[in-house]
């Protein structure tokens, strides 16, 4: 397969959201003695920050803050209005301490010494920039849905991202685990791959684990990416 350049979706793809967002309700709950099922009190978070972001076409936010909203939102219908501010701040900010699945750092790192490798996400650029460092991730580029103004799957993201790049759509690889992200990609010409991670949405399992068909690529794991583009 020849493409000049790949870009990740990296809030799911990259990241693993699920751990270091129930870790920091769990360690909360604990403190008062406050017993629920957390996995399920994340991804009920997480669907709520996402219904509030996805396709924003010139929002006067953006995810950081939609985090924020999201937050009083879940703690409300789950009881749990009694955490005080600095508590919810500890919840807010896991986002920005999140650590990468393990298995991509070293894939990274190969794929780059043949391909550009751009996060292209809808997480805001501060967020990348500390998770980034947290994890010792070398990108060649960010690019941001917060930088473009137009929030992912509407088209106008993916063609300002190849436009940014100075490359045609078909020479990019989009990488992701999200149909909804590469359905889109490729309906603007991207090629696209499919990384599986069933560990996304904690013991729940992702929503939509099966990769569409017309994908380019689909692979369990980055090595294996890594591998399939020769390096």
């Amino acid at each position: 397969m020849q493409v000049k350049a790949l870009t990740f979706d990296t809030g799911g793809t990259i990241l693993d959201w699920h751990s270091g967002v129930c870790s920091a309700f769990q360690k909360v709950g604990q403190h008062h003695g406050i017993s629920l099922d957390w996995h399920a009190v994340t991804n009920d978070y997480r669907r709520l920050a996402m219904k509030g972001i996805v396709g924003q076409v010139h929002p006067t936010f953006n995810m950081d803050d939609v985090h924020r909203t999201a937050l009083d939102e879940v703690l409300t219908k789950y009881g749990l209005l009694q955490l005080e501010a600095q508590e919810r701040w500890q919840i807010f900010h896991a986002w920005h301490k999140l650590v990468c699945w393990p298995d991509f750092p070293a894939a990274l790192a190969r794929i780059r010494q043949k391909l550009p490798a751009i996060s292209f996400t809808m997480l805001p650029v501060s967020l990348v920039l500390d998770v980034s460092r947290k994890n010792d991730l070398d990108w060649d580029a960010v690019i941001s849905c917060e930088m473009i103004g137009v929030y992912k799957p509407n088209p106008q993201a993916y063609l300002k991202a190849a436009q940014w790049l100075g490359m045609e759509p078909s020479e990019i690889l989009m990488v992701a685990c999200h149909n909804f992200d590469l359905n889109a990609a490729r309906a603007c010409g991207f090629r696209t791959a499919f990384v599986r991670r069933p560990d996304e949405w904690g013991p729940e399992g992702p929503p939509d684990p099966t990769p569409h068909p017309d994908c380019d690529v689909v692979v369990d794991g980055f090595s294996e990416l890594a591998k399939l583009l020769g390096v």
